[in-house]
């Protein structure tokens, strides 16, 4: 009788004459992939939580998705985009699959507003919800779409535009979702979604559903997740953030317009409409509206402090909205044989009144306050100022194993800080270097004849800089910027003085920009923060990443103006334990941008020369690869004219 057949290792996957050598015609041992493919494997073994800053080019996503296969658990992979997401299961997922013995067991799940509804398409057909020939053609190419997708994803549907007002009125957001009660509820696509986890070993998502769903796992409504044992957090250096979102509590004034909308819009094609109805709506709206107008909310986000002030001297205007959160719930709730789609509508109410009542009279002291402006949209937000302890508490004490990994995570060759900001306790760290040349493939170049950031002639110090640069890299650039303010201050000096053609952030869809980047010879692209990650143009296309600015955190935002206050309030030093390893991360995410292969090169530039004049400098060059560096914009020329 033979033995039973050992089971598969890392090291046999990722060795130098393992299988993946073997499947992969153009494998390349790497020993950081192995060295982190096995810290993988023995944490999912040892039930450890575990850190890896994994240097570009390392290879991390097999490194983490072979030992997570290979480990017989449930395990969840959490990425920073949906676009990562794709590429692990479309694109990751069937090349191993094609060399597994036996089939990977592996879904992927997104957020409700990415999945079709049957039950609004069937009713769409034959109610007035759609306006204009637009949605009608839109609604179209979902309806033919419908009748053979077996996902409901909208991203199966290339010719629907990103935009499309169709979209957002069949789509299966919570907000209209009947749930069981539903007609559709077997052949729901959240359903089947649902299903297909639960019978997954591997369950991909992106930070906003994981913590999306790890907020609500002790609510009524429970999780959206099945159970599993570990996760692993891909591009975890945005963690904080995403959790912050997620803890944290909101209402805005488009809720209160939706939610009116959205009565009468059931009412009407559900034939209960009635004047109570009328007037329950009309009364929530000019109330929302005469309590928005008072909070006289200024343009962009601002703290907010004085909410007793602000009752003594306008309580009836927040009370007239509490009353009329409850009206519409209780006139819903006694509708003779209303529909099943009012449930979520009543519960919509009651879950928006609590939010208000929170954010004006709790006083909790663990959240920041804060309301922004946006057009016409007002949003009155209240965010955890420390999220580590529900981190903590909600994660890494009841998961057996989280892995935490990310290009960027280490500050100055530690992980204190991504340690200290998430409440992550004795987990076992590692650095896994990239196999790139930087000396050889990459110069930093930093002048120092710059002003100051803060002095008025820095734009156009700056401006007269990026040209010169740009017509040694002959364009091939992104330029990017800590503000939209001083992005179109320079676009507008740079983009007269060159010869290339050039791409301004809001002028078209992110994607788009790309694209037109990708394909346009020469180009330079001028944008802010959401450039500085998750971009890939490997080859000459992209030869150059000019930074106007060290990337600190905007000192006036509420949220991070809150956390430095604790952190001085408990005696720390704000700017070096947070301030500086923030801003230390995005900037190696946005030269990240740069060199994303062995035969890349390029030149990285810091306009701002802080970086070599100031003490935290050091800090900032110790998070860095050993590019080759100079002050010299000659050594720049000669760079790119080898």
């Amino acid at each position: 009788m033979s033995s039973p057949a050992k089971p598969l290792t890392s090291r046999q996957f990722f060795g130098r004459r393992g299988l993946l050598s073997e499947w992969h015609p153009n494998y390349e041992f790497r020993q950081g992939q192995l060295t982190m493919a096995e810290a993988v494997e023995n944490a999912l073994a040892e039930k450890r939580h575990l850190i890896v800053e994994a240097g570009t080019g390392t290879g991390k996503t097999l490194a983490y998705l072979v030992p997570a296969i290979l480990s017989g658990q449930r395990v969840v992979i959490s990425t920073g985009t949906k676009n990562l997401q794709e590429q692990l299961f479309f694109k990751d997922i069937p090349f191993l699959q094609q060399h597994f013995p036996s089939p990977i067991s592996v879904c992927y799940m997104k957020g409700r507003a990415n999945y079709a509804c049957r039950q609004k398409i069937y009713d769409a057909e034959k109610e007035p919800v759609l306006t204009g020939l637009e949605e009608f053609a839109d609604f179209q190419i979902i309806r033919d779409w419908e009748r053979h997708t077996e996902t409901g994803d909208r991203a199966e549907i290339k010719t629907l535009p990103e935009s499309s007002s169709a979209w957002a009125k069949i789509d299966a957001r919570r907000e209209l979702c009947t749930g069981q009660k539903c007609q559709q509820f077997d052949r729901c696509f959240l359903t089947e979604m649902h299903r297909r986890a639960i019978v997954s070993d591997i369950v991909i998502v992106n930070h906003h559903l994981f913590f999306a769903d790890l907020a609500v796992r002790d609510d009524a409504y429970g999780g959206i997740l099945p159970e599993y044992h570990a996760v692993i957090f891909d591009e975890a250096h945005e963690i904080e953030e995403v959790a912050g979102q997620y803890f944290g509590l909101g209402v805005s004034s488009y809720q209160f317009q939706e939610l009116a909308r959205d009565v009468s819009s059931l009412a009407r094609r559900k034939q209960f409409g009635s004047v109570e109805i009328d007037l329950a709506t009309g009364s929530l709206l000019d109330h929302a509206d005469q309590l928005f107008a008072a909070l006289a909310i200024a343009e962009g986000r601002n703290g907010f402090t004085s909410q007793n002030e602000f009752l003594e001297k306008h309580d009836e205007k927040y009370f007239d909205v509490l009353r009329s959160l409850e009206l519409v719930a209780v006139t819903l709730k006694t509708v003779d044989k209303a529909p099943e789609e009012a449930i979520p509508l009543v519960r919509r109410a009651e879950e928006m009144r609590g939010r208000l009542h929170f954010w004006m009279e709790s006083g909790d002291k663990a959240y920041v306050y804060w309301t922004e402006r946006r057009g016409r949209g007002v949003f009155l937000q209240a965010t955890p100022i420390d999220v580590a302890s529900r981190l903590e508490e909600r994660l890494f004490e009841k998961i057996d194993t989280v892995v935490l990994t990310s290009a960027t995570l280490a500050v100055g060759g530690t992980f204190e800080y991504v340690e200290r900001r998430l409440g992550l306790r004795s987990a076992r760290s590692m650095l896994v270097p990239s196999h790139f040349d930087y000396e050889s493939q990459a110069l930093l170049y930093v002048p120092q004849h710059m002003p100051e950031p803060r002095d008025p002639a820095f734009a156009k110090a700056a401006a007269e800089e990026i040209v010169k640069i740009l017509r040694h890299s002959r364009g091939r650039a992104f330029v990017l910027f800590t503000s939209h303010q001083q992005m179109r201050l320079v676009y507008d000096r740079v983009s007269l003085e060159i010869e290339y053609e050039t791409l301004l952030q809001g002028s078209g869809p992110r994607h788009a920009l790309l694209d037109e980047f990708r394909r346009t010879p020469n180009c330079v692209l001028f944008a802010t923060s959401s450039f500085w990650q998750g971009v890939d143009v490997p080859g000459e296309q992209l030869s150059c990443v000019i930074i106007d600015k060290l990337p600190f955190a905007a000192p006036g935002d509420p949220v991070i103006e809150a956390r430095i206050r604790v952190i001085r309030e408990d005696g720390g030093d704000p700017f070096y334990e947070f301030q500086v390893p923030q801003a230390a991360i995005a900037l190696k995410q946005g030269f990240g941008r740069l060199i994303r292969s062995r035969s890349d090169r390029g030149v990285l530039c810091i306009l701002d020369n802080r970086i070599t004049k100031q003490r935290y400098g050091k800090v900032f060059f110790d998070s860095l690869p050993d590019y080759a560096y100079t002050t010299d914009i000659t050594d720049v020329e000669s760079f790119f004219n080898v």
